[in-house]
């Protein structure tokens, strides 16, 4: 383990938050795992240990292996308490800019000076969260991908304030958690949503065109690309309404029809429709 990363702080027990969680504890870092909500922040907790008990049914990871990651990790709602002695912060709340520059705000003041002030939003501006919050050289965007603890890329978003020993950091903390990093400019999207969305939407337009059933447009980026999962297999894990809210935003900066929401997504979302986690997308997965 880094000498100079040993306490990680995650703001957030969602299925982010509890990735990144998982991901830093099974490197043999501190964490503390921290919510508005005690409940929810031992609920993301128990989401671990239960993931945890999978692979170990799956012999992919010891009984004791299971026991030494889940005791690196600590849930908390005391905010000031838990940064108090932070290395590395990583907020993964809610994509409300209003809400993340709040965040940022109190942990200028909260945690220690060395503290890593990291933001995994995937699209939402790092210069403007962190504007005024007194540390704008320490905050940078780590942007993980989902399921973390599998994924290997971590984007790197460098803000218009963001200084080269933060950058230098981030690089040192991607390293730790065995990612490959990209570098990327605070632009609109960063590199991956930019694509990664667009891919999306015009996947969505052509099931709403009748070109091609939503298995089949799949299939044709995973057998024709060699792309892992297909763009619409992805919208339903990562949620309707997330990338539509991504969609909506980069279209608000970018002004480019080709991030203009489709109808049939629109439509999807109105009908709670969001993806695995509510049992149908453009795939049902209640059966």
């Amino acid at each position: 383990m880094s000498k100079s990363i040993e306490t990680v702080v995650v703001l957030g027990a969602g299925t982010m938050g509890r990735g990144i969680a998982q991901n830093a504890a099974a490197v043999k870092c501190r964490v503390l795992l921290l919510d508005a909500d005690l409940e929810r922040a031992r609920a993301g907790r128990d989401a671990i240990d239960a993931t945890l008990t999978k692979l170990v049914a799956k012999e992919r990871i010891t009984r004791e292996e299971h026991d030494r990651v889940l005791a690196r990790i600590e849930a908390s709602d005391d905010r000031a308490d838990a940064v108090s002695d932070a290395d590395v912060i990583v907020e993964a709340a809610p994509e409300k800019m209003e809400l993340k520059q709040s965040i940022f705000a109190g942990l200028a003041t909260e945690a220690p000076k060395r503290a890593l002030l990291g933001s995994n939003t995937s699209s939402l501006s790092i210069s403007e969260m962190a504007k005024g919050c007194g540390a704008e050289d320490r905050v940078i965007g780590l942007h993980f991908f989902n399921p973390v603890p599998v994924m290997k890329l971590l984007e790197i978003v460098r803000g218009e304030s963001t200084s080269d020993e933060t950058i230098a950091r981030a690089q040192e903390f991607a390293t730790l958690l065995g990612k490959d990093a990209i570098l990327v400019k605070d632009s609109p999207g960063f590199a991956t949503s930019r694509l990664g969305v667009l891919l999306g939407l015009e996947a969505m337009r052509m099931v709403q065109e009748g070109v091609a059933s939503a298995g089949d447009i799949d299939k044709a980026m995973e057998l024709g690309y060699r792309h892992p999962m297909g763009p619409l297999k992805l919208t339903d894990l990562v949620g309707l309404d997330v990338r539509m809210a991504i969609a909506d935003h980069l279209h608000n900066e970018l002004g480019s029809a080709s991030f203009e929401v489709p109808d049939i997504l629109r439509e999807k979302v109105a009908a709670g429709e969001l993806g695995r986690k509510s049992g149908k997308g453009f795939y049902d997965y209640d059966a």
